[in-house]
């Protein structure tokens, strides 16, 4: 049977949570930052294929792209965050009739 003596996690071979902890925080960070880019891209399109406005569609993925490699460098989230909501009014300003 198994004993049932003390835990010893924090003393156990191979815990390495501290670096658990930083790829969890670096994959959460590429997942915004690339979901975000993707809904730029989508975003993009819509301007482009349903508003008709392909050069503000091709203004949209230069400088989403842009702010993703910025994103995906610096560490920085919101940069990527408020470009959706730019590239949202932007499709609201193009597709009001």
């Amino acid at each position: 049977m198994a004993e049932h003596g003390q835990v010893e996690y924090a003393t156990a071979q191979g815990n390495d949570l501290p670096a658990h902890v930083a790829m969890y925080d670096r994959f959460v960070h590429w997942i915004v930052v690339g979901g975000s880019h993707v809904a730029n891209i989508v975003l993009g399109l819509a301007i482009g294929g349903v508003a008709g406005h392909w050069l503000v569609a091709f203004a949209i993925f230069v400088i989403a792209t842009i702010v993703a490699f910025h994103g995906f460098l610096s560490g920085a989230r919101m940069p990527s965050v408020v470009m959706v909501i730019i590239s949202l009014i932007t499709l609201a300003l193009t597709s009001g009739g």
